[in-house]
């Protein structure tokens, strides 16, 4: 999911919401996000926050926040509804 969050934040734009449903899926789409966007796109490299094994990565592009989680942590923080005064650009299921 992406979340146009800039008329209800002050510290980015955009959350980028992504679940990942196994280890191996976590680790590989952890690795796109911090390695392969930014030598892409030539974004910095984000900052980085949370493991793997916690469920929940957060990598922080500054305008862009993306959130990468396991089932049972999206389903927990609800991220969607806490942030719900933004504007919903792209779901994907």
């Amino acid at each position: 999911m992406v979340l146009d969050i800039s008329r209800v934040a002050g510290f980015t734009d955009y959350f980028v919401i992504a679940t990942a449903k196994s280890p191996r899926q976590f680790e590989a789409l952890a690795h796109v996000v911090e390695r392969e966007v930014p030598a892409e796109t030539g974004a910095a490299k984000p900052r980085r926050e949370g493991k793997s094994d916690s469920g929940w990565q957060l990598f922080d592009y500054g305008d862009v926040v993306v959130h990468l989680l396991t089932p049972e942590q999206r389903h927990y923080y609800g991220l969607e509804q806490l942030w719900s005064g933004g504007t919903p650009l792209l779901r994907i299921e």
